[in-house]
């Protein structure tokens, strides 16, 4: 029950934040990787029971977790929610208990019921988890920067996800048309562009927070000029490129 073991679990499941984590500074990685390795549990317990009331009660779990430490009592002895205690206030866990209930849409088959329902997913999931990562690096500033970066980053994540998402039955998109896809990707640079412009709004020691999303650029980019990149699967960049922005990313403090 230590930060190391939800680093392993990061390292095995999320080697993107796992990268990103290890890129900050030490004292930030002791904050990102349970918040991290609480991410990644949440995200895999819709799609490791075949049977939706089991994903609810695993989803559940999480829920009655978040509000254990958001009561600030006696919080249960886990790998992940016993750090994770130490990480969260009472507002962050409220937060949290957000994007777990935003998971439950992939429990189900069911499209998204239009953009607005799918910006409210992608800010739940990504905006919900940087924005407290933000939080917990010292951010009392520089909320709206940190969201319009994390949707750049959603988007660019789920992007790359689309063949999995379709292969497993899912219905990921609005609109799968290039236009549309192309449209989206736009869209989401805008929302890069608009948080760099804020950048001075979010504190440098909170800046580690933002590292999870150096590869939304690029994707981002790719998806717009190529739509048809996302349903072939080739966002993911080569494994030096990844690294190599990483790299320039952490040594800059840009994002």
């Amino acid at each position: 029950m230590s930060v190391q073991a939800c680093a392993e679990l990061v390292r095995r499941g999320d080697p993107d934040r796992f990268l990103s984590a290890m890129a900050a500074p030490a004292a930030a990685r002791e904050k990102l990787f349970p918040l991290y390795a609480f991410n990644l549990e949440v995200a895999r317990a819709p799609w490791v029971a075949s049977e939706p009331m089991i994903a609810e009660m695993r989803l559940q779990w999480w829920r009655d977790a978040l509000e254990e430490i958001g009561q600030g009592g006696t919080v249960r002895r886990h790998e992940v929610v016993t750090p994770l205690s130490a990480v969260l206030t009472p507002p962050d866990a409220a937060r949290l208990d957000r994007l777990v209930q935003a998971r439950r849409w992939d429990v189900y088959r069911d499209a998204f019921e239009d953009a607005a329902h799918f910006d409210e997913y992608i800010d739940a999931t990504a905006g919900h988890l940087m924005w407290t990562a933000a939080r917990a690096l010292g951010a009392a500033t520089g909320e709206a920067a940190v969201r319009d970066f994390a949707y750049a980053a959603g988007v660019a994540n789920w992007l790359i996800a689309i063949p999995e998402l379709e292969a497993r039955g899912r219905f990921p998109l609005v609109d799968g048309r290039p236009d549309s896809v192309a449209a989206l990707a736009d869209s989401a640079l805008r929302r890069l562009k608009k948080s760099r412009a804020s950048r001075r709004d979010v504190p440098k020691a909170a800046r580690a927070a933002l590292l999870a999303g150096w590869r939304a650029e690029p994707v981002l980019k790719l998806a717009r000029a190529e739509p048809a990149a996302v349903a072939e699967g080739r966002l993911g960049g080569s494994e030096f490129a990844r690294r190599a922005g990483l790299l320039r990313s952490s040594l800059s403090g840009r994002w």
